[in-house]
């Protein structure tokens, strides 16, 4: 019972769980708001040790792409699918198409996209079995792997949290503590380089650091120092929760503004923290959005200067919500929240007349 009050109390609508023995398939998929359009969100494969921990997980990450949505200005509600399994070692092309087959059975009120354990080539499964699906291969109509562009994203919502910060959007001569290495991280680091920042980072891949200090410069340092580093920007871009109460003592940093989702272990304790000690957090879900305006340029006919272009717009979206955090001396993360609070609504009044006509819009795709 204590699920079904957690997905009421999160304001979900729905919620799919996802099972088949024959192909060791466990997945839940979440859709928690279509008021600005179907649910649109990536599939994340990783070993849970409890269903817990995959229902929280999945119900947080869908909710928040309702908000990213909402803040970039897409007519995209929020959803998000987690696969319960090691990415290492258990993909097969018979899981994710058996994984098509309940994304096809909402009927395309989720569309799915790659995320943290998931590839192009696991899209090109899914899409095997359903078209509601985004970031499949070029082949296939698709853009191919979205990173360099949320990368682009993070990078002109940090512009703009330094302009807010420091009175001035170069981040040239800047220090910026990199947690996470990956695809969003790399990239990330290599629009710091070519700015002219001072790179730290880190990464449990030992490869990655390897690469990021050939072939950027980059510093490496320990995956727990990296919190200690003096820095002018920390940057997560690993997996959520990492600015908790534990950590934001440890920050020796003016601004927090990465690629991860769901950066802050709990929205108003640490939101508040982080705020009172004069931390200035760029909102997550603002700044990372680049990839979900990828993806969303596939459902319009995929066109990667428009994709860039809509991303470029995410200084001004970030820039706005320090401008509301400011003129109602509130923290970023409720400004953040509000802005996109403000979108939905607006919709949800009209809601009749728009849901019908997105609705004749996604049937011509």
């Amino acid at each position: 019972m204590e699920i079904f009050d957690q997905i009421e109390s999160m304001g979900h609508e729905r919620v799919l769980f996802c099972s088949n023995p024959d192909v060791g398939l466990k997945a839940i998929i979440a859709v928690h708001s279509t008021v600005l359009g179907p649910g649109l969100g990536g599939v994340r494969m990783w070993p849970y040790e409890t269903l817990d921990q995959a229902v929280t997980d999945v119900l947080r990450l869908s909710k928040g792409m309702t908000y990213k949505a909402a803040a970039a200005g897409l007519n995209l509600g929020g959803g998000k699918a987690v696969i319960i399994g090691d990415a290492k070692k258990d993909k097969t092309e018979a899981l994710f198409r058996c994984f098509g087959t309940f994304v096809e059975s909402l009927g395309g009120l989720y569309i799915t996209a790659e995320d943290v354990g998931t590839s192009q080539e696991d899209m090109d499964f899914i899409h095997m079995e359903t078209k509601w699906v985004t970031g499949v291969s070029q082949s296939f109509g698709g853009a191919g792997d979205p990173s360099p562009v949320t990368a682009f994203g993070v990078h002109q919502g940090m512009k703009a949290a330094a302009l807010a910060k420091f009175g001035d959007a170069s981040l040239r001569g800047k220090s910026v503590a990199i947690q996470g290495l990956g695809s969003v991280g790399y990239y990330l680091a290599s629009y710091l380089k070519a700015e002219g920042a001072k790179l730290f980072g880190t990464d449990i891949d030992n490869g990655r650091i390897d690469k990021a200090r050939s072939e950027l410069g980059l510093e490496p340092v320990g995956p727990d120092e990296i919190y200690d580093v003096a820095c002018d920007v920390f940057a997560p871009c690993a997996l959520g929760a990492t600015i908790n109460a534990t950590t934001i003592p440890r920050l020796r940093t003016k601004i927090v503004a990465g690629g991860a989702n769901n950066q802050l272990e709990d929205a108003d304790r640490d939101g508040r923290d982080a705020h009172q000690r004069g931390i200035l957090y760029a909102p997550d879900f603002v700044g990372n959005a680049g990839g979900l305006i990828n993806v969303y340029n596939e459902l319009l006919g995929y066109d990667k200067d428009r994709a860039m272009s809509m991303a470029r717009g995410i200084f001004h979206n970030m820039a706005r919500v320090f401008e509301i955090a400011a003129a109602e001396s509130i923290p970023s993360y409720v400004a953040a929240d509000r802005m996109a609070e403000e979108r939905i609504e607006k919709i949800r009044q009209m809601r009749p007349v728009y849901w019908d006509r997105n609705i004749r819009r996604q049937r011509k795709l």
